[in-house]
């Protein structure tokens, strides 16, 4: 699906695809209110805007095969000041939703959107048919009191599995107390917690992703090392990116996780997976699980890849503080770890991209026209978050995603 087929389009000319598939899973980038000129139909107003993004979102996913029924999780990011109460924006997605088990929501509260007048965008993982699979498994979360009454429930998805995709909603660990390390530690033992639940562990994730505070490699390095405390060799690939703004304020860091586990004779299952790490690709200044590109079940999972130096775990930046050049330098390793499978970047089902940006629209488009250089002239589905800072002054970008892989494991 291009951008000429579309009754709503990001707001960019360039030649785009709404939604992708990567083995059993359909992706929608980020939708939001737009028309089909690429204009924000309600700016400013969140929660019409909210019901025009999953209307839009049905109709990516209608493009792959399914609709907003098989979504097993929705990432919405959200802007805000950090005065939003993460509940009310909750209750907005649930407005739109007449499934039960729901899918799991995670919320990304960011200081700006990629277009003028855009309040949200709405990530989707969906699976065609999952409702109707035999091993369905969900840990609840419990709903305040004081929303029961507009969402009409007392619970809410924190982890869903159906067959073998597990995912599991971002969550704070602001209840550990001030302290980001302890902060760090309690979400990974939460989010290991719900993964047991539902017969899985950390070491069956295929993606973790989060944020934390921070704006310096000093800042960042202890909580890296207190997530990885809870994994072996091999880990999931990984991005984590600095938060410009968290709810409730007293927190430090989000994260969640996608895993896979496979049932067997009644036992629950690893599956192993394809690793492929050229010895160009860079590796961080810790010692770290993760890994930078795996494959099973049909899908290549991209680490975040940033314009670190190759053949180096120096954590220095290539061409230090250029957008332009940091972006095009990062496809050459999005198209080395790729190309280990047999694919390259127009393959990609799902593009996540953290750019450094003012906050000008114009800003996006010219990041848009650099990702194209990349894609074959066709942007894959995206998910485009402008933020003031990366980890450190001298970077300004950071990209991951997923492609289709033919090999099955």
């Amino acid at each position: 699906m291009t951008v000429s087929e579309n009754s709503w389009q990001l707001s960019t000319q360039l030649p785009h695809r709404l939604a992708g598939s990567a083995g059993s899973l359909r992706f929608v980038g980020g939708a939001a209110d737009l028309d089909a000129s690429g204009y924000v139909r309600h700016p400013g107003d969140l929660d019409t805007q909210m019901r025009g993004s999953l209307a839009n979102a049905d109709e990516a996913l209608a493009a792959v095969g399914c609709g907003l029924e098989d979504a097993m999780r929705l990432k919405v990011f959200y802007e805000s000041d950090g005065q939003f109460d993460e509940w009310d924006v909750i209750a907005s997605v649930v407005d739109g939703l007449a499934t039960d088990p729901l899918p799991v929501i995670s919320l990304v509260p960011v200081p700006m959107q990629p277009f003028d007048g855009q309040a949200i965008q709405v990530q989707v993982i969906a699976q065609p048919g999952w409702r109707d699979l035999d091993d369905i498994r969900v840990v609840s979360a419990p709903v305040p009191n004081s929303h029961h009454a507009r969402m009409r429930r007392s619970t809410i998805t924190s982890t869903l599995r159906s067959g073998e995709v597990i995912v599991a909603a971002n969550r704070t660990g602001h209840e550990a107390g001030p302290d980001a390390v302890d902060q760090s530690h309690a979400v990974m033992h939460s989010l290991a917690d719900d993964l047991a639940a539902v017969g899985a562990s950390l070491q069956d994730s295929v993606k973790m992703e989060g944020c934390y505070s921070g704006t310096s490699r000093a800042d960042w390095a202890p909580l890296a090392l207190a997530r990885a405390a809870h994994f072996k060799e091999p880990g999931p690939a990984a991005t984590m990116v600095p938060s410009h703004v968290l709810w409730p304020a007293s927190a430090k860091t989000k994260i969640d996780v996608i895993a896979m586990r496979a049932v067997r004779n009644g036992f629950d299952k690893y599956i192993p997976r394809i690793d492929c790490w050229p010895e160009r690709v860079w590796d961080w200044p810790l010692e770290l699980p993760y890994r930078q590109a795996i494959s099973l079940r049909n899908a290549v999972w991209l680490g975040g890849q940033v314009p670190s130096e190759p053949f180096s775990n120096s954590g220095e930046r290539v061409a230090a503080g250029d957008l332009p050049e940091q972006t095009r330098f990062i496809f050459t390793y999005i198209e080395e770890l790729l190309a280990g499978f047999g694919l390259s970047a127009s393959d990609l089902a799902l593009a996540v991209c953290y750019f450094r940006s003012s906050g000008d629209q114009r800003e996006t488009e010219a990041f848009l026209d650099l990702v194209a250089e990349h894609t074959g002239g066709v942007l894959p589905p995206m998910t485009l978050v402008p933020v003031p800072h990366m980890q450190t002054p001298d970077s300004t970008v950071e990209i991951w995603g997923v492609a289709p892989h033919a090999i099955a494991l």
